[in-house]
């Protein structure tokens, strides 16, 4: 085993530089909802103030529109079949955000959240308090752009477009591997892909010097070598003989003598 550690990075379960503390994201969360609703409520009680019984106002070279209408349908004029339904699901979506929040570690999810959070409060806040009934109010749009009437798009507020905005930030950021806890999935697989392809590297590695071990004493002999030593013994056999022959010729004439 090696004792050696790698260094916490952003991509383990615990995230680098957070230290695993959740309460700043809390309020990140808590305080972006609360600017965004009072922004909502500000300008929803000023259109209807101004814009009663008007003509729509025409702003931003007519790329706007302002222009009061009661809605009764979910955000962007959407029909659901009911507005205590619509009610309902507000007070879900408003709930499992709050319990959310104590499991965030990431500030754009914070932010995110905080969106839909205020979205979904300011138009709650409608449904609740305005007429024609508890739980069945209608919601304050003022907002048309390209054209009045909502010829183009449907009639808006600023709950609708914190909704919207809030909603897409969440979706970019999961898109990017960026988890509600500060983890990064995608970073994570990186490196899970690089360990693997590192140990299947060694693995190859260690199978050659194996190969090559095992194969070592007869690879690395020539093929040759074999039948060096008969042929280095016929030689010597051979000068031995001749040695022999030379001393019986030399004996030879002593011998006849």
């Amino acid at each position: 085993m090696n004792p050696e550690r790698e260094p916490e990075t952003a991509t383990s379960r615990e995230p680098a530089g957070t230290g695993g503390r959740s309460p700043r994201y809390v309020v990140l969360l808590a305080s972006v909802a609360v600017v965004v609703y009072l922004i909502d409520l500000v300008t929803k009680v000023a259109a209807t103030a101004a814009l009663e019984g008007e003509e729509p106002v025409r702003i931003l070279g007519g790329f706007v529109h302002l222009q009061l209408v009661r809605n009764p349908y979910a955000a962007f004029g959407m029909d659901f079949g009911g507005t205590w339904i619509l009610a309902l699901v507000a007070l879900a979506v408003v709930g499992v955000i709050v319990w959310f929040a104590r499991k965030l570690r990431s500030t754009g999810w914070a932010i995110g959240l905080g969106l839909v959070l205020a979205g979904a409060l300011g138009n709650l806040t409608d449904r609740v308090f305005r007429a024609p009934a508890p739980m069945e109010g209608h919601v304050i749009d003022f907002l048309s752009v390209f054209g009045p009437d909502g010829r183009y798009f449907p009639v808006f507020n600023a709950a609708d477009s914190a909704i919207t905005i809030g909603a897409v930030l969440i979706v970019v950021l999961s898109v990017l591997g960026r988890d509600y806890d500060g983890t990064i999935t995608r970073g994570r697989k990186r490196n899970t892909d690089t360990d693997s392809g590192d140990a299947e590297a060694g693995d190859t590695d260690t199978n050659t010097d194996t190969d090559a071990e095992s194969a070592g004493p007869e690879a690395g002999a020539p093929a040759a070598a074999p039948d060096a030593a008969p042929d280095a013994t016929d030689a010597a056999s051979a000068a031995e003989d001749g040695t022999r022959s030379g001393r019986a010729a030399r004996t030879s004439p002593e011998e006849d003598a």
